[in-house]
C-alpha cells in the first residue's frame, strides 16, 4: 500500500532553515550582492565557505559513508529555498547539487575521492554541461583522443568558480577535469549574480569515471526538481517585500495596499506561490524517495517558472519608481528568476515530458 508524501517541514528541517537564514542575513545583504555583481569576483568565496565549510552543506546529499552529512533533497530544498530568497552568489546548486548528484551514479575510487572533496566544500565541481539542458536531453560532447580532451562548451553555469569540471566526452564517458588543464571565458548573463562561462579544451587530461548518459541525467534531474525549491525562494521574497512596501507606501493618504486592485494582484500572487510551494515540496520528496521522480520534477519545472517570473515582474511593478532603481534588489530577483526559467529545461519543455509520462500528448 503507497503511502502520501508528507510535504511540511520538518522540526530538523525548520531549525536549517533558521540557521541558513540567520547566515544569510548576516553574510548576503543585498547591497554587497549588487556590488558583487559590478566587481571582477561575482562568487561570494567567504560565504561559500561559511555555508559548506562551517556548516557541512555542500555534503547534505552525500551518505556519511563516503564523506558526508547523509541528509536528504529534503534538506538540500530547504537550503535553497533560502539561498533563492538573497539571490545568493554561491555555487550550491551547481556543485553541492547537480556536480554531486553525477558522482554519485559512480561506485568506483576515483568518483569517491573527487565526490569527498566537494562534500568537504573545499573543492568546487561543476557539471560542463550547458545551464539550458534538460534532464532528456543528451549533452553536447567534446571529442577524446588519445588520453586527452578537445573541444570547446558554452553557457556553463558556475565555471568560473569550479575547481573541478566534469566533462561529458564523445566515447559516451563522463571525464573529470582539473580547472587550470582548460580555458574559461566569461560569456554575458541577463543573471549576474549565477555567471555562465565558455569552456576550450586543447588537450586537457581526464580521468573517466564511466558512463556519462545515466549520471548526467541522474545530475540535471536533480537539478531541475531542486530549482523549483530556489525559485520558491524567490517568488516567496517576491511577495513579502511587496506586500511590506505596499503597507508603507501612501497615496491619497492612503496606504497602497488598502486598493481593492492590487489586494486582489496579491491575492492571486499569493495563490499562485502557495501552488508553487506544494510542487517544489512534492519533487523534493520525490528525489528523497526515489518514488515518481521524473512525474513530480517536470509538475515542480512546469508551474514554478512562469510563478517565479511573475512574483519578480509584480514586484518591480508594484513597488513602482523605487523598484525601477539599481539599488533596489528586486532586479536582482527578476533576473534570476528569468534565468532559472530557462535553466534544466523550459517549463514547456517540461510539460512536453510530462504529457509523454502521463501518456496525454496533443493529437
Amino acid at each position: 500500500m503507497s503511502t502520501q508524501p508528507d510535504l511540511l517541514y520538518s522540526e530538523e528541517e525548520e531549525a536549517l532553515r533558521a540557521a541558513v537564514r540567520d547566515l544569510l542575513t548576516d553574510h548576503c545583504d543585498a547591497a554587497g550582492v549588487i556590488a558583487r555583481t559590478e566587481s571582477d569576483a561575482p562568487h561570494d568565496r567567504g560565504l561559500w565557505k561559511s555555508l559548506a565549510d562551517g556548516m557541512g552543506l555542500a555534503g547534505l546529499l552525500v551518505p556519511e559513508a563516503r564523506g558526508g552529512q547523509g541528509a536528504t533533497h529534503r534538506e538540500a530544498a530547504v537550503v535553497l529555498e533560502e539561498l533563492g530568497r538573497s539571490v545568493a552568489p554561491v555555487p550550491y546548486l551547481t556543485s553541492a547539487v547537480v556536480a554531486t548528484e553525477a558522482l554519485l551514479a559512480y561506485p568506483g575510487d576515483e568518483a569517491a575521492e573527487l565526490l569527498a572533496r566537494l562534500a568537504s566544500g573545499r573543492t568546487i565541481g561543476a557539471l560542463a554541461v550547458g545551464l539550458h539542458l534538460a534532464p532528456e536531453r543528451a549533452p553536447e560532447a567534446v571529442r577524446h583522443e588519445d588520453g586527452a580532451l578537445y573541444g570547446e562548451l558554452t553557457g556553463v553555469a558556475d565555471a568560473a568558480a569550479a575547481d573541478v569540471l566534469l566533462v561529458p566526452a564523445d566515447d559516451g564517458g563522463l571525464y573529470a577535469v582539473e580547472a587550470g588543464a582548460v580555458t574559461v571565458t566569461p560569456q554575458v548573463s541577463l543573471d549576474l549574480t549565477r555567471p555562465v562561462a565558455g569552456v576550450a579544451l586543447d588537450g586537457a587530461p581526464g580521468h573517466r569515471l564511466g558512463e556519462a548518459a545515466p549520471a548526467v541525467r541522474r545530475a540535471l534531474r536533480a537539478g531541475a526538481g531542486l530549482l523549483a525549491s530556489e525559485q520558491l525562494g524567490l517568488a516567496e521574497w517576491a511577495l513579502t517585500e511587496t506586500v511590506r512596501y505596499l503597507k508603507e507606501r501612501r497615496q491619497f493618504n492612503r496606504p497602497v495596499g488598502g486598493f481593492q486592485a492590487i489586494k486582489h494582484r496579491l491575492a492571486q500572487l499569493w495563490l499562485e506561490v502557495v501552488h508553487l510551494r506544494a510542487a517544489a515540496r512534492a519533487a523534493a520528496d520525490a528525489l528523497a524517495s526515489g518514488t515518481d521522480t521524473e512525474v513530480a520534477v517536470a509538475v515542480a519545472q512546469a508551474y514554478a517558472a512562469p510563478v517565479a517570473v511573475h512574483a519578480a515582474e509584480e514586484a518591480l511593478q508594484l513597488h513602482g519608481g523605487i523598484g525601477m532603481t539599481w539599488e533596489h534588489p528586486v532586479h536582482l530577483h527578476l533576473k534570476r528568476a528569468k534565468a532559472d526559467s530557462i535553466a534544466y529545461g523550459t517549463a514547456g519543455a517540461h510539460r512536453e515530458a510530462l504529457a509523454r509520462l502521463v501518456d496525454l500528448q496533443a493529437p
